[in-house]
């Protein structure tokens, strides 16, 4: 997936913003939280970066598809071993269920002021 398209793919999910920190790289975020990094930092030092679950955690990795992000790993985050480990389509679906992994986390408030349904 190309950086363009990652920003699209990410854009695109419900309540998301974009900043752009550390060393330029581009950080989305739901509800004022991180769920995906690209360029920047994340560009230079592998792949993507984004959070998972435990199962999606350890199976990116044991698969050499991922390994840990710096600095974010015991928030189980990965960084892609580079930006085409995945296909687009499987990109996406995991940038969605980053995105699900915090709406979840966000309180009921939140996430009524941001237009999210609660968590299923």
């Amino acid at each position: 997936m190309t950086p363009r398209s990652f920003e699209t793919r990410c854009l695109r999910l419900p309540a998301v913003t974009k900043v752009v920190q550390w060393e330029g790289t581009s950080v989305f975020k739901v509800g004022g939280k991180m769920f995906a990094l690209g360029g920047g930092f994340a560009a230079r030092s592998g792949g993507y970066m984004f959070k998972v679950s435990n199962m999606a955690y350890a199976m990116l990795i044991e698969h050499g598809i991922a390994r840990p992000a710096p600095y974010l790993a015991r928030a189980k985050w990965v960084q892609l071993v580079g930006n085409d480990a995945l296909s687009d389509s499987e990109l996406a679906t995991y940038l969605a269920q980053a995105h699900a992994l915090i709406v979840a986390k966000l309180t009921r408030k939140t996430r009524k002021e941001l237009g999210l349904a609660p968590p299923a």
